[in-house]
């Protein structure tokens, strides 16, 4: 079943559908209505945030889910799923992939990418995860490590990347990604028009997420104010 869902990822549209905690829509009965209206849009996939978040949303598509949780950690960058206590939370409610931080950087307790996805392989070696990067060669890190899926995610979000962006010279980083690695690689972080979609696709991801051009409407409204100041 989980093998079929993924299938029918290819050359689609998965919708971040995510609100934090000081966000106007942070609510799991809100991110459920809204995953349904991703889908009704004709979205294929949802990637949501924490474990009541996706059991809500699980009440009201049947798509595939990229499931994490952010989560800050004192004197740590990485917030996406970094500890084994995230990947836990989530499995309570089985998402078709985790999505992990997979930047060079150490996650809680100085622990490294290499020794954190090892643990998580062990404890959990038939689910399917992704690795969250910000570089080629984070990417390419991350497919050797053996990652179901390479994400641009996190490009242009850290200080490997800084000023970096996904669709910087007709989106050479992902171009570079898709012709070096083994695994399937997903578009994601600042694609934010129906034509950067298009294009991505067209150039080999094997599908492509869009969040807040989407489902933060109070980032959508501030563009169409902005022009007016």
């Amino acid at each position: 079943m989980t093998e079929k869902k993924i299938e029918n990822l290819k050359g689609k549209l998965i919708v971040s559908c995510q609100a934090l905690p000081h966000e106007p829509l942070h609510s799991s009965f809100i991110m459920g209505r809204m995953a349904l209206a991703a889908k009704e849009g004709g979205a294929c996939g949802i990637r949501a945030n924490t474990k009541e978040d996706i059991m809500e949303i699980g009440h009201n598509v049947d798509l595939p889910i990229i499931g994490i949780v952010k989560r800050d950690y004192e004197n740590c960058k990485v917030y996406i799923t970094p500890t084994m206590k995230e990947v836990d939370e989530l499995m309570e409610v089985k998402p078709e992939i985790i999505a992990l931080d997979a930047t060079g950087r150490l996650r809680p307790g100085g622990v490294s990418l290499d020794d954190f996805f090892r643990q998580v392989k062990e404890k959990y070696p038939k689910q399917l995860w992704m690795a969250d990067c910000s570089t080629v060669e984070e990417a390419l890190h991350a497919d050797e490590l053996g990652f179901d899926f390479i994400g641009t995610t996190m490009v242009g979000y850290t200080e490997e990347s800084e000023g970096d962006r996904i669709e910087e010279d007709d989106f050479r980083i992902l171009r570079e990604i898709i012709a070096k690695v083994k695994h399937k690689v997903i578009a994601e972080g600042n694609v934010n028009t129906p034509q950067k979609v298009k294009r991505v696709i067209e150039l080999g991801a094997y599908s492509v997420v869009v969040g807040s051009a989407i489902t933060r409407p109070q980032l959508i409204t501030k563009e169409f104010s902005e022009v007016l100041d």
